[in-house]
């Protein structure tokens, strides 16, 4: 497992303005891991991996506001005294599905059994007693800005030879950490990007569940339909009722495929 970074950018965390950073281009270079034409990517001390996590949620990267949220919580375990391992597990989970956001991605997952795959109750717990079963990632770990602003996936990360080098660099070597886990994408860019990992053999074959609506506010419509609990007459002409059936029925019998597969 290669050395963490962050041994190389402790003080630097300790000496941080948070309060002067109010936009990514005012993060101090000290931060800046590389940049080419209008991409920029900025160290974030995102490097605990749960050794035994059999689940990995991977969204696109990072965004500006959870890049402060990470260094805040680290300058906090760093003034406590806590030590490496325990700043970098702290500064990881900070905020991870926080909200509104969790209660619907625990109620889409225990939809399609992954707590049975787990051997759990409920996907509940993966955010307290069961915290070690989970790796909530980013296929493009470091926060990636694009002329300032946070990157949202589009261009695709395979279309450009900048990004495409961070997914090998940061994710591929989590993923190689992780094998046997389950992936679940956030989104059409990360849906290509961790298929085209299965083509790479960092990634099992069969272990990417795509299909599930995100878990955002934003799609509560979809979420709803997806859980049953709203009817298809319904929805609106904005939600596509029979894309969302075929995903339902193409993660349950991939579930079902995996339980069956190791004797479950």
């Amino acid at each position: 497992m290669p050395e963490p970074l962050f041994s190389c950018y402790r003080d630097a965390i300790r000496g941080l303005d948070l309060s002067a950073v109010t936009a990514p281009e005012r993060i101090p270079e000290a931060f800046l891991l590389a940049r080419a034409g209008r991409y920029s990517t900025h160290y974030i001390p995102f490097e605990s991996v749960h050794a035994q996590a059999r689940v990995v949620v991977a969204g696109i990267t990072p965004g500006f506001a959870q890049w402060k949220n990470a260094m805040r919580e680290a300058q906090r375990a760093l003034a406590a005294g806590a030590h490496d391992a325990d700043v970098l597990h702290a500064a990881r989970l900070a905020g991870a599905f926080s909200g509104a956001i969790r209660p619907n991605f625990v109620a889409l997952l225990d939809a399609i059994g992954v707590q049975r795959w787990l051997g759990i109750a409920s996907c509940a717990t993966l955010f307290d007693a069961d915290a070690g079963l989970v790796q909530v990632s980013a296929v493009l770990r470091h926060p990636v800005f694009v002329d300032g602003k946070n990157y949202s996936g589009s261009p695709a990360p395979l279309r450009q030879p900048f990004l495409r080098e961070q997914v090998l660099r940061w994710f591929a070597q989590e993923a190689r950490q992780l094998p046997g886990a389950l992936y679940i994408p956030m989104g059409a860019s990360v849906s290509a990007t961790l298929d085209w990992l299965v083509e790479e053999g960092v990634i099992g074959a069969g272990c990417v569940l795509h299909g599930l609506p995100h878990p955002s506010g934003a799609n509560a419509e979809r979420v709803a339909y997806f859980l049953g609990r709203k009817e298809r007459a319904a929805l609106s002409g904005k939600t596509d009722g029979a894309r969302i059936d075929a995903a339902r029925a193409g993660l349950l019998a991939q579930m079902d495929a995996l339980l069956a597969g190791r004797g479950g």
